[in-house]
């Protein structure tokens, strides 16, 4: 019941109504009890005097005893607690400070610093020869120092050190498993806690059997500054406060043990042999009975106490400990006072009379006073709902409320304006503006008369001017001679010095004798002196980034312009923080845009550089692409009409053409570059003419031996030289076969298989000097015996090389890859490789080509783009897919690629016909790679409608005359080609 009683909420004119009445009633109550407080005063006048006075010497001693400590912490916290000092750091930083408030402190035993990693720094004053005894110090000692450090692994090495007066360092003693943890105690984890200092119970110290007290406070978020306090003088105190032989004066601890009582020899008793405070109850019967009494209150009262009455005044003292401590003093009535009682009762009809009356009244005008303040809550809700179109309310006759109807008025209105304008630069992408943005609706919104814009250059170390507004309108900042000026330059005025410096925001006024470059400005404003208010841009680190300027007419009607008060400089300052951070966020993203596009450049030219074959063709590509795109924004055809790309979408485009080979990054070389069929990392075309050689060398040793054995000259020598005529011509043939072609006849097929059924004799083991690869592939067949009979052309084991299963690509693979696999990684068969029937490469090899796509693919869905560049991978990844679904890798159609990506197709194609840097074809000519792509076109390979921009529009030709050479470009028929490809 109480806990809902709490979560209930009443409204005002209640509070305000109970208010009256509580306030009546207490009246009433002191009224009736007139009366009763007349007669008391005369008896306990003398013992309330004598209370107040011992209350108030006992609360200054405690005062005087405990503010100098709190103070000596404070000042501790603010300094030499850092974390990450040493033990021997600390003692450098905090022994001296430490030891001179020891010193200055009589009461202080000791001062400590405990830190939430376990470690520990303590100074103690060894005063007298019991406590050198109890720490073992040297005679001569005078403070002892204790430091315990803990590593990562919570072990713990402490070490103690001994100082004399002048603080020489007397002798030093470690211990490597230190139990203590300043952690675990109370003083530790409750000022951490209370976030404040603290003061704990008072208790016996072990160490010297004195009656003290722990002070103690956050000496920040990792660490607690403490100080162990003796409270011998309270006693003293007390003792010379027994006014009669039978006062009682004690102060004593919520729980009832003692602090401080004149007889000393009761305050400390021990407990099997541990010191603890003595229990007040024990003291004395007068005692025991006021411990008795219920409650902990401050309290003022008699009672009968055996046989006598006794007048009981007990008050509560803050200082002590986390509860404070309690005053008690007990005098007997015959000693003090012997008075009569006077009238007790008095005035409650008055109290009455009064209460009725004036609840009516109470009711009125809460009620009055309420009404405005519920107008005020419904303000406040809209505001908070963002809703700034509810009128005001209206006017109080409360001031107060008034003027809080007035303040959130103006409050509603500057919110309103501080959004409006911090949505409206935020929603602004483009440099240029954002800076045009943020002079007008500044200069709006502050109702300035003009303002101006600098923004400081890193690089030229420069304050530039960067826009200028006057009488609403943009300036020209040459025509009113507006320059920049280095950061350091002494003709800079001191209303842009100091904001560009990151100093306060600056305001002045001058004429035009005092205006020097800026009068200009003072004529176009047509006002012989102006106002200015002028104020850093800072970014996200603090770091200035400009000055923002605003000027304001000088009209001679007011007094202070609106501009100059504090609450409109300030109004500006939270605008030119929210400018600032735009600005800054604008300069990021435009130095990220201009980092990525570098990068994607260099890796470009890195894919191009790779290949001195291909040399270029990452760079000439995204050309083509754009300028196809730009004719496509601009055409009125039906398929492009609604082709017109925002921003995000040119950039999307952009990256896309420049990374649609990034995959090539993955191709080898060799292949990229093989020129002839033959041809890996070397031309093998070589090893079939050094056999032929032999063979050659073999017909001559045949003819030598004939003839050795008799046989005719001329006979042999015609056979001879038939059989060399053979070869060479054998030999000019696969020469032939191995430059490659558009195509190979079936006759050449056969008469290749005929010339490498011919065999030479191996006489060198072949297993001999390869490498560890290449003996593994020969040991799929075992070894001949030498010398042996091996074909002219050969395709061996050894020539295929498997393919890897991370290679394999499984039908129903994620990306939607439809390729054709071949079963071996590489082929080098000698007879595979000169059978190609068109070009140099093998299907192998071509699989490797046409997988750089694939690789592109996987590159760019692996690059965080952000949400507006998600389709660069499906731009970039189409480019040799073709209009009738039968291209690679992924094998879409036509409706299932976009506009972009169809353009990459033509501009890959016409790119590749007309490169004049490939080793296996020389570059086309114009009508030559128009005519190729017209049959594309044709074949449902290209889109039609994007081939014939690309001939209306004139692309080709803008493309021809940038790049292609000059024999290149020859003349086009561009009826003709349309007519061929379908399109007229």
């Amino acid at each position: 019941m109480p806990q809902k009683f709490a979560e209930r909420r009443f409204p005002l004119h209640v509070h305000i109504s109970a208010l009256f009445t509580l306030l009546l009633l207490f009246t009433g109550v002191v009224l009736g009890l007139f009366n009763y407080r007349q007669t008391s005063q005369i008896i306990l006048s003398s013992s309330d005097e004598l209370f107040g006075r011992i209350s108030q010497e006992v609360e200054t001693d405690l005062q005087q005893t405990y503010q100098p400590i709190y103070h000596l912490l404070n000042l501790l916290a603010l300094g030499g607690t850092n974390q990450r000092l040493n033990s021997f750091d600390r003692l450098d930083i905090l022994l001296r400070p430490l030891t001179q408030s020891l010193q200055d402190n009589p009461k202080l035993t000791a001062l400590y610093v405990g830190y939430d990693d376990g470690d520990f720094f303590m100074v103690r004053h060894l005063r007298n020869d019991a406590l050198k005894k109890t720490f073992n110090a040297p005679p001569n000692a005078v403070y002892q120092v204790w430091s315990i450090e803990r590593d990562n692994l919570t072990r713990a090495r402490s070490l103690t050190f001994f100082f004399d007066g002048q603080l020489n360092e007397i002798v030093r003693r470690q211990e490597l498993k230190e139990r203590y943890d300043p952690r675990s105690r109370p003083w530790f984890y409750k000022a951490l806690e209370a976030d404040e200092p603290i003061t704990t119970a008072p208790y016996v110290f072990f160490s010297s059997g004195a009656v003290g007290t722990t002070l103690a406070r956050p000496g920040g978020s990792d660490s607690v500054v403490g100080a162990d306090l003796t409270l011998d003088d309270l006693s003293a105190t007390l003792a010379s406060h027994r006014v009669t032989s039978s006062t009682e004066v004690v102060l004593y601890q919520p729980d009832g043990r003692a602090v401080a009582y004149p007889d000393t020899s009761k305050l400390v008793k021990r407990i099997n042999g541990s010191p603890e405070l003595g229990e007040v109850k024990d003291f004395s019967p007068p005692l025991a009975a006021l411990i008795n009494l219920p409650g902990q209150e401050d309290l003022r009262t008699s009672a009968e106490i055996g046989d006598r009455r006794w007048v009981i005044a007990r008050q509560h003292l803050a200082e002590g400990g986390p509860k404070g401590l309690h005053l008690a003093i007990l005098a007997p009535e015959d000693e003090l006072l012997d008075d009569a009682y006077r009238i007790r009762w008095q005035g409650a009809m008055l109290t009455l009379a009064i209460l009725l009356l004036c609840i009516p009244l109470g009711v009125l005008l809460s009620r009055i006073v309420v009404k405005p303040l519920r107008a005020l809550v419904v303000q406040a809700e809209a505001i908070r709902s963002f809703n700034f179109s509810l009128p005001a309310m209206g006017r109080s006759p409360v001031l107060e409320v008034d003027q809080l109807a007035v303040s959130m008025a103006r409050m509603k209105e500057t919110i309103s304006s501080f959004l409006e304008i911090a949505s409206s630069l935020s929603a602004e992408n483009r440099f240029d503006n954002l800076l045009r943005r943020v002079l007008d609706e500044t200069i709006d919104i502050s109702e300035a008369s003009g303002g101006l814009l600098y923004l400081i250059d890193n690089q030229k170390g420069r304050l530039e001017p960067h826009g200028l507004f006057l009488n609403d309108q943009e300036q020209d900042l040459e025509a009113h001679g507006i320059r920049g000026f280095g950061l350091e330059s002494p003709a800079m005025p001191h209303w842009l010095d100091l904001p560009s410096h990151g100093g306060p925001s600056q305001v002045c006024s001058f004429g035009y004798d005092q205006a020097g470059a800026y009068r200009d400005l003072l004529q176009t404003l047509e006002s012989p002196r102006v106002h200015l208010v002028s104020t850093g841009l800072h970014n996200r680190q603090g770091i200035t980034i400009g000055v923002l300027v605003l000027l304001h007419r000088d009209t001679g009607k007011e007094s202070r312009p609106a501009i100059l008060r504090p609450e409109r400089i300030a109004f500006v300052e939270a605008i030119s923080g929210v400018a600032a951070l735009c600005i800054e966020s604008q300069r990021l993203l435009e130095k990220q845009k201009q980092l990525l596009d570098a990068f994607i450049q260099l890796m470009a030219g890195a894919i191009d550089a790779k290949s001195p074959y291909t040399g270029g063709h990452c760079q000439r590509v995204p050309e083509i692409t754009l300028m196809l795109a730009r004719a496509a924004a601009a055409s009125n055809e039906t398929a492009f009409r609604g082709f017109q790309p925002t921003d995000e979408e040119w950039e999307a485009l952009h990256i896309a053409a420049w990374l649609h080979d990034c995959g090539k990054v993955t191709t080898p070389e060799y292949v990229v570059d093989k020129a002839t069929k033959l041809e890996t990392l070397n031309d093998r075309i070589h090893e079939v003419r050094t056999r032929f050689e032999v063979l050659k060398r073999d017909a001559w040793v045949r003819y030598w031996q004939a003839l050795a054995q008799g046989a005719d000259e001329n006979e042999q020598a015609r056979l001879r030289d038939a059989e060399l005529a053979a070869l060479d011509d054998d030999f000019a043939f696969i020469a032939r076969c191995n430059l490659g072609g558009e195509a190979m006849a079936e006759a050449d097929q056969e008469r290749l298989k005929g010339i490498a059924a011919r065999t030479w004799t191996r006489t060198l083991d072949n297993r001999l000097g390869v490498s560890w690869e290449e003996a593994q592939r020969l040991a799929r067949t075992p070894p001949q015996t030498l010398p042996v009979e091996e074909n002219l052309l050969a395709d061996r084991p050894d020539h295929l090389f498997e393919r890897p299963a991370t290679d394999l690509m499984p039908p129903d693979n994620p990306w939607g890859f439809k390729l054709q696999v071949p079963e071996y990684k590489f082929n080098r068969g000698e007879l595979h490789n000169l059978s190609v029937s068109r070009g140099t490469l093998t299907d192998e090899e071509r699989y490797i080509i046409n997988h750089h796509i694939v690789q592109t693919i996987l590159m760019l869905n692996h690059l965080p783009f952000p949400a507006h560049l998600a389709n660069v991978a499906e731009i970039a990844g189409g480019h040799h897919e073709k209009m009738d679904g039968t291209g690679y890798p992924k094998r879409l159609t036509r409706e299932e690629m976009s506009l972009p990506a169809r353009m990459m197709a033509i501009a890959d194609i016409f790119e590749a016909l007309t490169a004049v840097d490939r080793p296996y074809k020389k570059g086309k000519t114009l009508s030559e790679a128009l005519g190729i792509m017209t049959g594309m076109c044709r074949g449902a390979h290209i889109d039609p409608d994007l081939f014939g921009l690309f001939i209306r529009s004139g692309v080709y030709m803008d493309y021809a005359r940038r790049f292609l050479k000059p024999e290149q470009v020859d003349q086009v028929d561009e009826e003709a080609v349309l007519a061929k490809a379908g399109l007229a």
